[in-house]
């Protein structure tokens, strides 16, 4: 990031994101050029599918899937890894490393480049936090955080400056708290619950059915479990029935819809597995406190 010529940080900008949204297959829709942000950088776009190389970037990148599933691979160390990603997914890379990475399929993104010092200012615990290279991981409040950022670029004001601070800084802490290098990783299979590959095979069926009714059973034979196990073990996974599970990726999809697009709420309501309009409003208004037209105009 460079200085100013007053002697203050610039802003962040297309020279310290790697060169990934310089490339031809990307078609940005809206950045943060020009608004004098310091601590991060927000670009929302369309990408093509593509695999490349990029050298190490000064940045952290937090990549926020709007679409999917798509099928990513990406080299974690020595090893190429490879992972369907649904809506809503994370992909994460730290500052400093460079990238090798093959997206599969089109797809929507919001990118956002953090600036390494705000990620240190809010670890607040001494030391140095390194962040973890994370591939189709699940973060609702990093989710919420970035989208709120990209409102901020659809609809700019001059007196946003303090709420993006707040944002980039809560978004920062967060990142820092549970995504970092050091953190405690979870056994691939807890003592009653579901296997990680259990648990993305269930999730990527919800995603694919969640405007249709879908039946416990149908998601326990993609587990090769019956039915009482898989909603056993999947709460112990998840501490959700497979029913709340569900209801929560809908909500979370209607949301990213009425933030993200214009279509109709009714048709948000149905494609999201809502059975309509109304039925989404009472399910916002219980867990959100708010109606889909309300958080339409918020966001």
């Amino acid at each position: 990031m460079a200085l100013s010529t007053s002697g203050t940080m610039s802003e962040l900008g297309l020279l310290d994101t790697g060169g990934i949204l310089r490339q031809p297959w990307v078609s940005p829709e809206r950045t943060s050029s020009g608004l004098g942000w310091e601590q991060a950088y927000v670009s929302t776009q369309r990408e093509r599918p593509y695999q490349a190389t990029f050298d190490a970037a000064p940045t952290h990148l937090l990549i926020l899937h709007l679409g999917g599933p798509v099928t990513v691979r990406r080299r974690i160390g020595r090893s190429m890894r490879t992972q369907r990603i649904p809506a809503g997914g994370i992909f994460l890379h730290p500052a400093g490393r460079a990238l090798d990475v093959e997206l599969q399929g089109g797809l929507d993104t919001v990118h956002l480049y953090l600036a390494d010092s705000v990620l240190q200012g809010a670890h607040g615990q001494g030391g140095t936090v390194e962040l973890a290279e994370e591939l189709g991981s699940s973060d609702p409040l990093i989710e919420q955080l970035v989208l709120a950022l990209d409102g901020v670029v659809r609809r700019p004001e001059p007196s946003a400056r303090t709420y993006v601070d707040h944002l980039v800084g809560t978004l920062a802490a967060q990142l820092a708290r549970a995504h970092s290098a050091g953190r405690p990783v979870a056994p691939d299979r807890a003592s009653s619950g579901l296997t990680s590959r259990q648990l993305v095979s269930a999730r990527e069926l919800m995603e694919t059915r969640m405007s249709e009714p879908l039946p416990v059973a149908e998601l326990a034979s993609a587990t090769g479990l019956s039915a009482s196990q898989f909603s056993r073990q999947f709460r112990a996974s998840t501490g959700k029935s497979p029913h709340q599970f569900l209801l929560q990726l809908r909500l979370d999809h209607a949301r990213r819809l009425l933030r993200t697009t214009t279509t109709p709420i009714a048709d948000v309501a149905v494609r999201c597995g809502f059975s309509h309009q109304e039925h989404l409003t009472r399910v916002m208004r219980a867990k959100l406190g708010t109606t889909p037209a309300a958080f339409r105009r918020a966001g």
